[in-house]
């Protein structure tokens, strides 16, 4: 075996490699430099030439998670405002099955300070955006009273309620339930059909339960 050392650029990438496997085998606690290091077999020291601490490497680690998850939703946009709505809930849904662990590195942990991180957050965003400007391009959305803020009071319904789904079917919860496997099979289906149902309907009722005029004043 080559004795030559490896690129600096590879000792980077090996580290966040392996702090990922940490995490994943360990939890989020375990994470620790020296950990790394030893795992890699490297000096304590060599992982501080390319992260300043411990959350610099979990800052990037997650960045690259609400990156990879922002793809994912992005990929699957609809020319139609209302069937990319449900596209990307769908999409929300699978990514949470097929990336369990980047799924819980962004929404079920304690994240360095965003205020040292402002590429993370930028990244956590643009998820979110991507979700509100979906909804914003909806006709319902247009003719709302405040239309931005409405995009905004939508996608955090929308968000949440996936969200919500998404973790509940992936936690020992819903075993105890003992759903038939129709159920399971609908839950999402069912889940968007009435996200969509809800979100018509709210336009045409007032805060209170009163129905709103069709055409707003």
């Amino acid at each position: 075996m080559s004795s030559e050392r490896k690129p600096s650029l590879d000792v980077r990438e090996a580290c966040l490699a392996e702090a990922l496997k940490v995490i994943e085998t360990d939890g989020v606690e375990a994470l620790s430099m020296r950990e790394v290091a030893r795992r890699l077999g490297i000096s304590h020291q060599a992982p501080y030439k390319h992260f300043k601490s411990r959350d610099h490497i979990l800052a990037e680690i997650v960045a690259r998670a609400y990156d990879s998850f922002a793809a994912y939703l992005d990929s699957r946009t609809h020319a139609d405002p209302a069937g990319g709505l449900a596209v990307m809930g769908q999409a929300y849904f699978e990514y949470a099955q097929r990336h369990s662990l980047q799924f819980r590195l962004m929404f079920n942990t304690t994240l360095p300070d965003p205020t040292l991180h402002p590429e993370m957050m930028a990244k956590a965003k643009r998820a979110f955006a991507l979700l509100r400007d979906a909804i914003a391009e909806l006709p319902e959305t247009r003719a709302a009273e405040d239309p931005a803020a409405q995009a905004d009071l939508d996608a955090l319904f929308v968000w949440s309620t996936i969200h919500g789904l998404s973790t509940l079917m992936h936690s020992d919860a819903t075993r105890t339930l003992e759903l038939s496997d129709k159920v399971e099979a609908r839950a999402l289906s069912n889940t968007l059909l009435r996200i969509g149902t809800g979100i018509d309907k709210g336009y045409h009722m007032k805060p209170g339960g009163t129905k709103r005029p069709d055409k707003l004043p």
